[in-house]
């Protein structure tokens, strides 16, 4: 499949054809890039996703866009059936799966390496089970308590992210004396419960978790000091883009600046963070991310 006219069930494409990169694309997780940071495209497959609105709510939809972003460059698309904004409605994990397993499955066919982006170990598996190759849960303390047995059966890489709470009450759990060293804390102690349960410590990957239970200024703080992440014996992920720190960061006149608005912001974001040693980026807009990523590279020298 090279073009958006081939891919199943989307009939006649209504907006331009995608650029197709000539870059070496991911199969395999092994055959991820590891000269730069890994792009992660982000597919919300949500009908109240923050940052577009459920613009990719429809399967055809979903998997139209998925396949731009793979073929725009996106090492890895991300796909998700909940929204993790604050106040999001819990998605029942029947309706979660029934929007999100069709698109893995096509884009997988169309040889797109996938993550599965839930906080749910049954949606986990299924994704697993239709060519999905990574877990990336954002659920931090609430965790499904059948999620670290289903990581160390499958041994695929997963995706810690650091969160208190839930939707509902997260945003009035972003107290902390010290954000780095308690965020720091938090993920290892949850590492160590993978790990207990049989996880290879080289398939965690962490995430500080940006805009989950944090306030702007926690958020700032995370970024001045990702050494603090790295530095902890694990691959790292940084998730800014859109986010609502940055629509404060850009106020004008008052108003924040909306999520459509924050692409430049959250491409500067990416680009920091892939310099100060991120394994990858999860952003909305992985063609330009791709680029920045290898100027980031280059000024900062081979990685480890």
């Amino acid at each position: 499949m090279d073009s958006l006219a081939a891919a199943p069930g989307t009939g006649p494409a209504t907006s331009p054809l995608p650029v197709i990169r000539p870059v070496r694309r991911a199969k395999t997780v092994g055959d991820l890039p590891t000269d730069r940071a890994v792009v992660m495209g982000i597919l919300n497959v949500t009908p109240d996703s923050f940052s577009d609105g459920g613009k990719y709510a429809g399967t055809d939809d979903a998997i139209s866009h998925g396949l731009r972003m793979h073929y725009g460059g996106a090492d890895i698309i991300d796909v998700g059936g909940e929204s993790t904004r604050p106040h999001a409605r819990q998605v029942p994990v029947e309706e979660e799966l029934a929007r999100v397993l069709p698109v893995v499955a096509a884009l997988v066919k169309a040889g797109a390496l996938v993550s599965i982006d839930t906080m749910h170990a049954e949606t986990a598996r299924q994704a697993l089970d239709a060519g999905a190759a990574i877990i990336n849960d954002i659920s931090g303390a609430e965790l499904d308590p059948a999620m670290p047995a289903l990581v160390a059966e499958r041994g695929v890489p997963y995706i810690l992210t650091h969160r208190r709470g839930d939707a509902a009450t997260m945003d009035g759990l972003a107290h902390y004396d010290d954000v780095v060293a308690e965020v720091v804390a938090e993920l290892a102690a949850l590492r160590d419960r993978f790990v207990e349960a049989g996880v290879a410590a080289d398939r965690i990957i962490l995430d500080p978790g940006l805009g989950f239970a944090k306030t702007d200024e926690h958020n700032w703080a995370l970024l001045r000091r990702l050494d603090a992440f790295t530095g902890m014996g694990h691959r790292v992920l940084v998730g800014a883009s859109r986010k609502r720190f940055l629509g404060t960061l850009l106020t004008s006149a008052g108003k924040a600046a909306t999520p459509g608005e924050r692409d430049a912001a959250s491409l500067a974001v990416a680009t920091l963070a892939a310099a100060a040693g991120a394994w990858g980026v999860r952003v909305h807009d992985p063609a330009a991310t791709l680029d920045a990523v290898k100027v980031a590279s280059a000024a900062a020298g081979p990685r480890p």
